[in-house]
C-alpha cells in the first residue's frame, strides 16, 4: 500500500508540471492573440491615434520577441542536458528567453499605459455632435 501512494505522489508532480506547462502555454498564445487582435485596431485607426508610431513599435516588439522566445524554447527542448557542453548551450538560451519575455511584457506595461483600448471608441472631430440647449 505504501509503494502505491509514493507512486501517487510522483505521478501527482508530473500531472502538476505538466498541468503548469499546458497553462502558460494557452496564456503565452492568449497575449500573442490579445498582440494581434491590438496591432490590427491600432492599423484600422490609423495615424488618428495619438501615439500611432510608439504603439505600432511596441506592439510589433512584443509580438517579434514572443515569437523570438518560442523559437529558442523550441530549440531548448531539442538540447540534450545530460551533455555538459549541450547544457551550457542550454542555459544560455535559456537566459535569452528570460530577456526576451521581459522585454515582451515592458513592451505590454508601456502600450497599456498609453491609452490602447479597442473597447473604448477613438472620436474624431468628425464624429463631433453638437447638442444644442
Amino acid at each position: 500500500m505504501a509503494s502505491f501512494l509514493n507512486n501517487m505522489k510522483a505521478m501527482d508532480a508530473n500531472r502538476y508540471a505538466t498541468k503548469k506547462t499546458i497553462a502558460q502555454g494557452m496564456l503565452d498564445i492568449a497575449l500573442l492573440t490579445a498582440n494581434a487582435s491590438q496591432l490590427k485596431y491600432i492599423l484600422q485607426v490609423g495615424e488618428q491615434h495619438q501615439f500611432y508610431k510608439l504603439m505600432l513599435i511596441l506592439i510589433s516588439l512584443s509580438i517579434v520577441l514572443q515569437v523570438a522566445a518560442g523559437i529558442l524554447l523550441i530549440i531548448q527542448s531539442l538540447i540534450s542536458m545530460h551533455n555538459p557542453k549541450d547544457r551550457r548551450v542550454g542555459f544560455i538560451i535559456n537566459h535569452f528567453v528570460d530577456a526576451f519575455i521581459f522585454l515582451s511584457v515592458f513592451c505590454d506595461i508601456m502600450k497599456m499605459n498609453f491609452g490602447l483600448d479597442p473597447a473604448i471608441p477613438h472620436s474624431t472631430d468628425d464624429d463631433v455632435e453638437l447638442i444644442k440647449p
